[in-house]
């Protein structure tokens, strides 16, 4: 038996005074209607309807329950009526996950721009270099660089960054400028790493992948302070392009051994698959499909 239905016909037989009056009310058969309710008294253990071959009265016991089933099923209208507008309308609240250089530099201002037109919503920002369980920690939104290995995800992909190598003039006038990746034993590396593990770069040439163990002159989790000892001449730093774009550009540091980069990285908005999509999560992508310039490959 569908309690719910059940209610809404006994609901409907004390509002209309019996059951042919539910009946065609509900667009159901007499013989459906009297079905549900002689259920659901069972499934209560209470009778709360008189019947007679003249009319039909509610028990006191179907009063009382007729007062808290009326109110439940407004109860319940209500939450349907704003979960629909909610799909139909930005609303709630939005968590976006990106990692931290990124979500700083790009993914906050979008982010800001959207609150603003979206006064309906919340926002959140969740800024780690870890990969974030969307389902599991209640992300409706991630920002991701990289090829992606989750395939329950839906994505749309928004740019691509390169992995290049970068130093500062002044740097290169003193130690020379490498020509092939086997030339950075002579140099001063700067290692950026979110995770301990074994110091090596990678490479491509002519189709192959050319993995490079590195003893580097510094080491560091976070990329600003890696960027901070490159650009005073403290080395070679490995990193993706968006975070040195603007340096490379106003000729503050050189991109180095650009014919061994290996190809380019992706940038992709990915969320959830497998349910409906909300007003504000599709919002939020379409904003972000129109309007970001995450094409961090050329110079």
């Amino acid at each position: 038996m569908d309690r719910l239905q059940a209610m809404r016909v006994f609901v409907g037989v004390a509002d209309g005074g019996g059951f042919a009056p539910a009946a065609r009310k509900l667009g159901l058969t007499p013989s459906a209607v009297t079905r549900l309710v002689a259920g659901l008294e069972e499934h209560l253990g209470l009778r709360l309807l008189n019947r007679t071959t003249r009319a039909v009265s509610l028990t006191d016991a179907g009063q009382r329950y007729l007062i808290r089933a009326r109110q439940l099923l407004l109860d319940l209208d209500e939450a349907e009526a704003l979960a629909r507008e909610e799909r139909a309308h930005p609303a709630g609240r939005l968590t976006v996950a990106a990692s931290n250089v990124f979500g700083r530099l790009h993914v906050s201002p979008l982010m800001c721009d959207y609150l603003s037109r979206h006064p309906g919503v919340s926002g959140e920002l969740l800024l780690s270099d870890r990969n974030v369980a969307l389902v599991e920690e209640g992300i409706d939104l991630a920002v991701r660089i990289g090829d992606l290995a989750d395939q329950s995800v839906i994505a749309r992909r928004l740019g691509a960054v390169r992995r290049i190598l970068v130093a500062t003039p002044a740097y290169l006038a003193g130690r020379g400028v490498p020509s092939h990746p086997a030339d950075l034993s002579a140099h001063a590396l700067i290692h950026f790493a979110i995770a301990p593990g074994v110091a090596e770069w990678r490479f491509q040439a002519e189709g192959q992948d050319i993995r490079l163990p590195i003893q580097p002159h510094y080491t560091t989790n976070s990329a600003d302070a890696a960027i901070w000892h490159c650009a005073r001449n403290g080395g070679i730093v490995r990193l993706l392009s968006y975070q040195v774009i603007d340096a490379v550009r106003a000729g503050d540091l050189v991109p180095l051994l650009t014919a061994f980069e290996p190809p380019p990285l992706p940038i992709h908005i990915v969320h959830p698959g497998g349910r409906l999509v909300p007003a504000k999560v599709r919002a939020f992508i379409d904003q972000a499909v129109a309007e970001t310039a995450w094409d961090f490959t050329a110079f």
